[in-house]
This record gives C-alpha cells, structure tokens and sequence, in this order.
C-alpha cells in the first residue's frame, strides 16, 4: 500500500467477482427457502434459527454488487477511515458495509460566460475563456473540499454527476478568479510596441499563463486543467465605439505612410527617367511644380481632373 503526498492510494481491500457473488447467492436464497420449508414441516427451532441466520447473510450478500465504467473510480471509507481508491473497470462485489462515493475521471468542459475586467492600462474589456478539466487526485477532490451532495434536490446522494457539478462550480469560481488576474497582466492591443505580448495577438503564451494559474488554485481541490484558453474578447460597450475610431485612425494613418512612401519613390522615379533620357529639362522651379502635383495626383483621395496648357 503505497501512499503519496495527497494521500490518495488503491484500494487494495477485499471484492469479488460480481457474476460468482450473483450465482452464490443465488444458491444462498434456494437454500434459505429450503430451510424455512424444512424447519416449518419438521417443527424445529434450531433449524428456524439456522434460515433466518441464512437470510441475513444472503440479504448482506446482495447488496455489494458495483459496476465500474473506464474513467470512473470509487472513494471506499470503512466507518469513516478512507481505506483506497477502487479503479478497476468491470462488475464485482465489494464489502457492503463499506461507504462508496463515485466520482468521474473523464475530461470535462467548462464554457465560462464573458466577465468585464480592466486590462493593464485600465481599459474595460469584456473577456470568456473555455476550460477543460478533470479530476486528478481522488482523496483531495473528496475529504480537502466540501463536497457532500446529500441536500442537492433531485440529485441521490452518492451521485457522481451531482458530486461532478460540485466541482464544476469550483472550477467556475476559480476560473473567474485566474482570467481577472491575467487580464490586468496584459494590454488589449499594443500601441506602437510590437513586441509587447496583448490580449488580442498573445493567444499561445496568454493561454499558457492562464493554464499554470488555473492549475495553482485548483491543486489544492485534486483537480487539472488540460486547457485554457480565450474564446471572447473585445472592448466594453461603453468604450467599443471610441477604440473603434481609434483603431480606424491608426488603419488610416498606417495606410498613408505607405501610399506616401510609394508616391515619393514614383516621383524620383519619374525625375531620373526623364532626365536620363534627355525628354525634356526642367529648372528647380519646374521641378518643384512637377513634384507637387504628381503628389497630389498619386496621394490624393478623387481621381485627379487634369488641366491642359494651350499657351503659346
């Protein structure tokens, strides 16, 4: 029986195979019958005392089958003393005056809705993120939190789906906790500082912070987070249609840098062509004037409507 840090360890205690308890009980049962029936035509206590001795047993007998499905587990306490884990899949019969909690060891999911938070400047974003998650430690996740689903309506009290919506609830509340801490650790969008991480464009390393402080506050409850990751983000409604026009501007901005730029390369372009092959010599004045309106043509947001010089 080897014990780790949380405690947790496998049941390693007494349990049968299911269909032999089911044919042994059986005989149990033909042979109670058969005792009632003798003791009552011979008219012998003794013999009385014998079935009903048999009746309890076979009563105690047919209470110990479980099944076991892949990814599920069984927490055995013996009269309040945690005595293993049970995880071995199949039918079998185990002693029935031990208390079984189920609980589920599948991944589950956990689509949190968007939560308002202040980003690292102080912007208000609305931000969700999705979890995926699953019971790690069987011994933490049932004796370290409150667990007990014995008041939750409609719900049996040895419940794994219940017992899992506990848990479920735990991962909600931390979650919230985790994306509020990130959140304030990041910017939505850089402003002008492309190797700062942000919200909007540091999805794999973001996530990955996210994970580790998911998985921090929910050690403790025996449970892991296989993924974490944003699925919605954008800018508060109060201030969505300010950043919006601020985002336009810089689009706006960064566009006329580049038509600037190529509209300064045509120009020299069309300077050193016309000089190089001797079409026509302009003085710095004329230059000028060329330069000028070809910017204006090149940079401008109309067609541009041109004018012919019929001077003589």
């Amino acid at each position: 029986m080897t014990m780790n840090k949380s405690g947790e360890f496998e049941f390693n205690g007494g349990y049968l195979n299911g269909f032999l308890m089911i044919a042994i009980d059986i005989v149990l049962w033909i042979l109670v019958a058969g005792t009632f029936i003798t003791a009552a035509a011979q008219e012998m206590p003794a013999l009385f005392a014998v079935a009903v001795l048999l009746t309890i047993v076979s009563i105690i007998f047919s209470c110990g089958f479980s099944k076991l499905e892949p990814n599920e587990a069984k927490v055995m306490t013996f009269f309040g003393k945690y005595v293993g884990t049970f995880r071995k899949t199949g039918f079998y019969w185990l002693n029935p005056f031990m208390s079984v909690k189920n609980v589920s060891l599948r991944a589950r999911n956990l689509n949190a809705e968007p939560i308002k938070v202040n980003d690292k400047t102080g912007n208000p974003v609305l931000i969700g993120l999705v979890v995926v998650w699953r019971l790690k430690d069987t011994y933490k996740a049932l004796f370290d939190i409150d667990t007990d689903v014995s008041g939750t309506a409609g719900q049996v009290g040895n419940s794994a789906t219940a017992r899992m919506n506990k848990f479920e609830k735990f991962v909600s509340i931390q979650s919230d906790s985790a994306l509020r801490e990130v959140a304030g650790m990041y910017a939505y969008d850089n402003e002008g500082n492309d190797e700062e991480i942000t919200l909007r464009g540091g999805n794999a390393e973001i996530n990955e912070v996210l994970t580790a402080k998911l998985n921090e506050r929910l050690e403790m409850a025996g449970l892991e987070v296989v993924e974490a990751r944003i699925n919605y983000l954008a800018y508060a409604p109060e201030i969505a249609a300010v950043m919006l026009r601020r985002q336009q501007a810089a689009a706006i901005i960064t566009a006329r840098e580049k038509i600037v730029e190529g509209a300064v390369s045509m120009v020299k372009m069309a300077l050193d062509k016309l000089a190089d092959e001797n079409v026509v010599v302009l003085d710095d004045e004329k230059k000028a004037h060329m330069v000028s309106n070809l910017l204006v043509v090149l940079c401008g947001d109309e067609s541009a409507q041109p004018v012919v010089n019929t001077s003589n």
